[in-house]
């Protein structure tokens, strides 16, 4: 069985993601942190994934202002600079990129586009967890003839959500492939299906969903990795 391996950001839920992953067959993972000064380690993978966690720094997106709209502790300048640099190896070599969460906020800022700081604040919504630390379920609306439909195979499926930011303007190259239904917030983005670059970013947290059979679950980890597997046969061909 041929090995993939995937380099998944550091975060304080990193074991949820490493175990989620190694649940499959021939998946190896790597750690990807700034604490191991190793981001040359992205060269030795095939997928990259970018994690939950800290808001991304309202300053590299242009807005330094919005700083007061995030918490110290959710605050994380030196990770935010780490992803950055493996997005520019990942994106440069055209690897597959799985964003969850925080992921999708960190690629959407890193192509150009920007963030909304605090959703309760701008948008008179609230996708964040419950007081009691239970994530909230909604459905969402997914965009068809997008990547993210075929997998989902449905218009309408329900999702976790536990975040207070999201996308606002979308970066280069990017485009909305679901919604949420009772405030038309962005709950995915992907790339254009011509790029050689597949590209995934979902707002909610399919590592960690109660129904795994729910598509926007494992769904999502399968069709990640069979593009990663797709991509890896192409460079050694």
């Amino acid at each position: 069985m041929e090995t993939l391996t995937i380099g998944i950001s550091d975060c304080s839920k990193y074991p949820n993601y490493e175990k989620w992953f190694l649940e499959e067959p021939g998946v190896v993972v790597v750690k990807l942190s700034y604490h191991l000064d190793n981001a040359n380690g992205i060269a030795e993978c095939d997928g990259l994934v970018l994690t939950g966690g800290q808001d991304v720094h309202p300053k590299f997106y242009g807005k330094p202002e919005y700083i007061s709209y995030c918490k110290p502790q959710d605050i994380d300048e030196k990770r935010d600079e780490f992803e950055f640099r493996l997005l520019e190896y990942a994106h440069t070599e055209q690897m597959p990129i799985l964003g969850i969460c925080r992921g999708l906020q960190v690629v959407n800022v890193f192509l150009g586009g920007s963030l909304v700081p605090d959703i309760p604040s701008f948008k008179d919504a609230d996708h964040s967890k419950f007081g009691e630390g239970d994530d909230r379920y909604h459905a969402v609306d997914v965009e068809a003839g997008t990547k993210l439909f075929r997998i989902a195979g449905r218009s309408s499926v329900e999702i976790n959500s536990a975040h207070h930011q999201g996308a606002n303007e979308i970066g280069r190259g990017l485009f909305p492939n679901a919604y949420s239904p009772d405030d038309g917030f962005i709950e995915g983005l992907e790339n254009d299906a011509t790029e050689s670059c597949y590209m995934l970013l979902v707002q909610w947290h399919p590592e960690r969903m109660k129904d795994q059979e729910n598509p926007l679950a494992a769904g999502i980890r399968k069709g990640f990795l069979d593009e990663v597997k797709k991509q890896k046969l192409q460079n050694i061909q």
